[in-house]
Formats: structure tokens, C-alpha cells, sequence
């Protein structure tokens, strides 16, 4: 499963996918930036800043965040 997950992320670096955590009540356009052994980094699209949010490949796992290919 993480090996899936990991491939399927290294597929959508430098790409956006809707990614929604805190009980799907927060959803964002992110782009994938890098991933690491335990981590992934996304930089959240918003006009206003960027800002960079790291998930854990664990969370994509648990479904704490889901993200939208």
C-alpha cells in the first residue's frame, strides 16, 4: 500500500490534486512538491501566499487526508 501511494504521488509531482484533511471539511488545490521517506510536501494554490503543508504517506493511509487525482 505505501509503495502504491508513493508511486502514484512521484506520478503528480509538480501537478495539482485536490487534497482534503481535517474531516474533508478543508479541501485545497495543492501541487505536489517533493517527497521524502516518511513525508510529502504540497504548496497550497491561493492567490493571497504560498503556503507549503507536509502530510505523512500514514495519513493518505489512515484517510485522515484524501487526495483528488
Amino acid at each position: 500500500k505505501l509503495d502504491e501511494i508513493k508511486t502514484k504521488l512521484n506520478n503528480y509531482v509538480g501537478k495539482s490534486v485536490l487534497i482534503k484533511y481535517n474531516l474533508g471539511i478543508i479541501g485545497h488545490e495543492a501541487k505536489i512538491k517533493e517527497l521524502y521517506n516518511n513525508v510529502f510536501l504540497v504548496e497550497l494554490e491561493n492567490n493571497i501566499n504560498k503556503e507549503i503543508k507536509s502530510f505523512s504517506y500514514n495519513d493518505v493511509i489512515t484517510k485522515t487526508i484524501k487526495i483528488n487525482f
